[in-house]
């Protein structure tokens, strides 16, 4: 189990890769066989490449990431931030509250994002 401060760290990493990363970048920070669930209820995403596809959408934005709270717990994360995605005209902003899980290494090997539509702002 990584240390908590790695875990501290692997959040924050996460969150600079959303801010500022490619869909690379943000799915390198994933093990090979992780899962994503983004938002919870929607189909599970698996392994590093389809994860990779899956932030693909956020490279023709820009964006930004704020941390508004973060816990760690054995070898779990849970925090709640704000991303601000750019998009020509409109400005979208939303506050989720992701749980992620890590390795030894400290990469994700789970994320699951607790939001709806109802937490999404339109500027």
């Amino acid at each position: 189990m990584p240390e908590p401060e790695r875990i501290r760290a692997a959040v924050r990493r996460y969150l600079d890769a959303v801010a500022t990363g490619t869909a690379a970048d943000i799915a390198a920070l994933y093990a090979e066989n992780a899962t994503l669930e983004d938002p919870v209820g929607s189909p599970s995403h698996t392994g590093r490449a389809a994860i990779e596809k899956f932030y693909r959408s956020l490279e023709s934005a820009h964006r930004s990431t704020e941390l508004i709270s973060l816990r760690v717990s054995g070898d779990s994360a849970a925090f709640g931030f704000r991303v601000i995605t750019e998009t020509g005209d409109q400005t979208i902003t939303v506050e989720p509250i992701d749980v992620m899980t890590f390795d030894e290494d400290a990469r994700i090997t789970s994320m699951r994002a607790f939001w709806s539509a109802e937490d999404i702002s339109f500027g």
